[in-house]
């Protein structure tokens, strides 16, 4: 099978028939893929044919890690669900915020917010379930293992996609399977990110 190449303006790679899709939206479309060519952003590598994923994104070290990921989802037509306080969804922002792909998630709640991410993505026939693992814009010795944990439960793959300014590029890597090691996994993770260089400071 060849290996998909990115459309004919060369911003964004081709969705797999698996991959989770948002209601057809030219606008949306074409805004994300003229943000990213005005911002001289590239995608690079391939989507796996998955429904349901653990896709992280790092290094994370500004805000326009956001606005160049909403471009690229946008452009993609990519429905990639992640976490926000279930407080923020007051009228009018909580439809906007469920437009975005945002879901409501009680941090109180008994079962925690692992077992609320995983159950979303174990009851969806497709499910792309996104976050940050440094969970911080500030550099990080140690990754936050929500992600893994969520993954874990949930008994899908995690999928890296990261942000190199250097070269203005969001690449998309190979799946990790996990096993019953979190420290060797995020270890191997972490790893295969080194090369990869955020805005405000080095490597995830």
């Amino acid at each position: 099978m060849a290996t998909p190449k990115p459309d004919e303006a060369g911003y964004i790679l081709p969705l797999p028939p698996n991959a989770p899709r948002v209601r057809p939206n030219a606008f949306g479309r074409w805004f994300g893929r003229t943000l990213l060519r005005l911002g001289g952003w590239r995608m690079v590598g391939e989507f796996p044919d998955l429904p349901r994923v653990v896709l992280i994104g790092a290094p994370h070290s500004s805000n326009w890690d956001g606005v160049w990921g909403f471009g690229a989802k946008l452009a993609l037509g990519l429905d990639i669900k992640i976490l926000g306080k279930h407080q923020l969804f007051w009228w009018p922002l909580g439809p906007i915020l469920r437009r975005l792909g945002v879901i409501a998630v009680d941090r109180s709640a008994a079962h925690g917010v692992v077992e609320q991410a995983a159950s979303l993505i174990t009851q969806a026939g497709q499910f792309w379930f996104g976050l940050a693992p440094e969970g911080t814009r500030k550099p990080v010795e140690r990754w936050k293992t929500g992600f893994w944990k969520i993954a874990k439960a949930a008994n899908v793959p995690v999928l890296p996609a990261y942000f190199h300014y250097p070269d203005r590029i969001i690449g998309i890597g190979p799946v990790f399977h996990l096993t019953s090691d979190m420290s060797a996994d995020i270890a191997r993770i972490r790893a295969w990110y080194r090369p990869w260089q955020g805005k405000h400071h080095g490597t995830a």
